[in-house]
């Protein structure tokens, strides 16, 4: 791999890691006035008027599938993680709710054995083990400071993996563009539903930041795809970590949010857990079939 792809890849990668952590920093803004269900619903619905011009080009040639059930079971588990990580994000500080979402290369591997059938190699399970153990150490089993938000963070990260299992079934037989068309589609209906009994009309300067989510969101995506056709999953997928630091830094610097020292020692193991279970990944597998930390969201 020449070295200017991987600048350039690990240029890309900064860059989605810093749209993605605005994107999380306007969701807990937003969320101290809005219902989680409207935030989610934003959050797809610009997704899909990004997709229409997609649309609008390929027809209806673009969207047929065979495989409508693996795309509507990957969709419910991508919008659950949604769900749940924005929760997360309105209850928890920006960079726990981060972390716990981006928690997902520690689950994937469990989820694929049991799903596709795929071995966990011996030696990754030390370093999973290490990641959970950050994650526990995050949650803090048993102490005071211990809230069920937190386990809503990590349920987003554990839902995001089977998303992203699902995508590396799907990716067998579906391109990466019908793969986000039925996502998108599934997500902005669905979570329209509960607009019905939920509904609460935004104040005039809450609409450009509910816009601003899905734009930031999908420009996130685009740079995070550019970056693994540039370089391999394995050196580019580490940088999504500095999502958290970026989180993280905004959380200190707008809300005085400080982690406590097991936090602070958990986001290290959960880290260093995942960097190596995505290097290790990418030596022995496609650059798609590699899970990388980012959401289904």
């Amino acid at each position: 791999m020449p070295m200017d792809n991987l600048r350039r890849g690990a240029i890309y990668m900064v860059i989605s890691a810093l749209l993605f952590a605005g994107m999380g920093a306007l969701v807990k803004l937003v969320s101290a006035s809005l219902p989680n269900e409207m935030v989610v619903f934003f959050r797809s619905a610009m997704g899909l008027v990004v997709l229409l011009p997609w649309l609008w080009h390929g027809g209806l040639a673009g969207i047929r599938t065979t495989a409508l059930t693996q795309h509507l079971a990957r969709s419910a588990a991508g919008l659950g993680a949604m769900y749940c990580f924005f929760y997360a994000l309105a209850h928890l500080s920006l960079a726990e709710a981060t972390l716990l979402n981006y928690s997902t290369p520690l689950f994937v591997p469990f989820i694929a054995a049991w799903w596709l059938g795929e071995r966990v190699p011996a030696g990754l399970r030390p370093v999973l083990l290490m990641g959970m153990l950050g994650v526990v150490l995050i949650l803090k089993p048993g102490l005071a400071l211990f809230t069920p938000a937190a386990l809503v963070g990590l349920a987003s990260g554990v839902l995001a993996a089977f998303a992203m299992t699902g995508i590396r079934r799907l990716s067998k037989t579906e391109p990466v563009t019908r793969i986000v068309f039925y996502f998108t589609v599934f997500s902005t209906l669905v979570s329209a539903v509960p607009l019905i009994w939920r509904w609460q009309t935004p104040e005039p300067e809450l609409w450009g930041a509910l816009i601003a989510i899905g734009i930031l969101a999908t420009l996130a995506q685009l740079f995070l795809t550019r970056a693994y056709r540039s370089a391999p999953a394995a050196q580019v997928g580490p940088f999504t970590y500095l999502t958290v630091v970026f989180a993280a830094s905004v959380g200190w610097m707008f809300w005085d949010e400080v982690p406590d020292g097991l936090s602070l020692l958990g986001a290290l193991l959960v880290v260093a857990g995942g960097v190596f279970t995505i290097r290790r990944a990418g030596r022995y597998a496609p650059t798609t079939d590699v899970p990388a930390p980012k959401p289904a969201p």
